[in-house]
């Protein structure tokens, strides 16, 4: 992927939860790009923990506690809801 290119290829062989971890993990990198780029402070959780839990109680038929240092990114966090408890 060259500077300025936005296309993201993904393996034709990868699995549905393998395709989403690959583009989570681009995803997150370039946010941190962007925010060491522009000095932009990190994401946080304010407000937002419990719409997550909401979200997993609604999808997952469980409630759970959105740890402070979870990754803030919906993908990268949704993988992770298994360790939430």
């Amino acid at each position: 992927m060259s500077e300025g290119d936005t296309t993201l290829s993904i393996p034709e062989s990868a699995s549905e939860a393998e395709a989403a971890a690959i583009a989570a993990a681009i995803g997150s990198h370039l946010r941190d790009q962007e925010a060491a780029a522009g000095g932009e402070a990190e994401p946080t959780w304010e407000g937002e923990r419990w719409t997550f839990a909401g979200r997993i109680e609604n999808t997952q038929s469980r409630r759970v506690r959105v740890p402070s240092g979870a990754p803030t990114d919906g993908w990268a966090a949704a993988g992770r809801t298994d360790r939430m408890r």
